[in-house]
């Protein structure tokens, strides 16, 4: 059997979270939530879905079916531009809700403020099915503390949760700390603000810990229908495991495949001691207490002199550091070495210097090794960004291999 799919304009979540019950609850149509065209590949800025707007050319065509246990298909390019569409089963979608209750005390009221197309923003969305309760959607437009603030006071559940990107997170910190109570008293408002799509780095946490917020790290990703590990522990009954030194997932979050795309499918997905797991593409280990390490992207390794160099570990040493925490390193080629990490960092009234470089060059130097220490530091007016809030490093990489850098 299958059932019809229906795309719906992502910008207008409210259409999102109608559409989404009657696929989880009533046996309508799987859903696609699409993005308004916005035009260049990155924006400017991380929060809620594009001003509302004609959906594209709809895929697939008028009448697609799919598969009857599909109620959601997740359309993702990920940071190398090539498409994957995500399937995820009522199934999937309502174990990882149920596990993520239970992970967080309970059932609540959720404020939306991330993109209804983006598996994170969609699972918003059907938490709220699942725990019977509106949303608070953000709407259109950049993300803004103040205005965060104030939606937040509408939730009006006994348990409040919201998921944030980092650099969301970043924002409501940095305003927090400028004096503004309405948004200080906003971060204590919540029971948990889940925030993932990136790392999230230590300081950061600490100081949105020092304010009163409730953080909770995770772990996932479309094909795992969301988050799946809360700070380091996976969720109600999935599984982490390393096998040689890359981990994978298993649970009744996983998703189908991908749609159309039997090869990537298989490599992605098997099945191995009697059970069904999916292949992160992740560096990582899990401990002998099941706590889940995640050191970084299988493909965002460098060789540089000849020593392998993870970038994502050389951006965690670097923001860690005052006024670099939301700095990203990429990739850029070199004549002598083949390939050096470079520091890409938006201007800010913390002004980066060679004696800064010298530091960051150090501090990886002493932890992980010479070849890691960053060649340079690029500054830029403003970090671009997917709509999900995540860095579009495509666009830093090319921005960090340009003659003026």
């Amino acid at each position: 059997m299958t059932r019809e799919l229906r795309v719906v304009d992502a910008s207008r979540p409210e259409e999102v979270f109608v559409a989404l019950r009657e696929a989880l609850t009533a046996g309508g149509a799987a859903v696609v939530p699409r993005s308004a065209p916005s035009g260049p590949r990155s924006v400017p800025d991380a929060g809620a879905a594009t001003e509302p707007g004609a959906v594209p050319e709809p895929w697939p065509r008028a009448g697609a079916h799919v598969a009857q246990n599909v109620a959601l298909v997740i359309e993702t390019s990920g940071s190398t531009g090539v498409p994957k569409r995500v399937a995820l089963s009522a199934d999937a979608l309502l174990a990882s809700a149920a596990a993520s209750a239970g992970a967080l005390g309970g059932q609540g009221q959720w404020l939306l403020a991330l993109p209804a197309h983006y598996v994170a923003g969609a699972q918003v969305l059907v938490r709220s099915l699942a725990a019977d309760t509106e949303p608070v959607f953000y709407g259109g437009g950049h993300f803004d503390a103040e205005r965060f603030a104030s939606l937040a006071q509408a939730l009006d559940h006994d348990l409040r949760f919201t998921s944030l990107v980092p650099v969301q997170l970043a924002r409501l910190v940095e305003a927090a700390e400028a004096g503004s109570r309405t948004v200080a008293a906003a971060l204590r408002r919540f029971d948990g603000i889940l925030v993932g799509g990136q790392a999230l780095s230590t300081q950061l946490r600490e100081r949105a810990e020092t304010i009163g917020a409730r953080i909770v790290s995770t772990y996932g990703s479309s094909e795992t229908a969301g988050g799946c590990v809360y700070d380091g522990v996976p969720i109600g009954t999935a599984t982490v495991r390393g096998i040689e030194g890359q981990l994978e997932i298993s649970g009744p979050m996983l998703a189908e495949g991908y749609l159309g795309d039997p090869d990537r499918t298989a490599a992605a997905f098997h099945e191995a001691d009697d059970a069904r797991w999916y292949r992160t593409g992740d560096f990582g280990s899990v401990d002998d207490a099941g706590r889940v390490t995640v050191l970084g992207r299988v493909d965002n390794v460098i060789i540089s002199g000849g020593e392998k160099v993870l970038l994502d570990a050389v951006e965690r040493a670097v923001r860690e550091h005052p006024g670099l925490h939301e700095a990203v390193v990429v990739a850029a080629e070199d004549p002598r070495w083949g390939q050096v990490p470079v520091v890409v960092v938006e201007v800010s009234g913390d002004a980066t210097s060679v004696a800064t470089l010298e530091s960051l060059r150090r501090a990886a130097r002493e932890r992980l090794g010479r070849a890691a220490a960053p060649a340079r530091i690029v500054e830029v007016d403003r970090l671009p960004r997917l709509d999900s809030g995540k860095p579009d490093r495509v666009a830093l990489a090319r921005l960090a291999a340009a003659p003026e850098a």
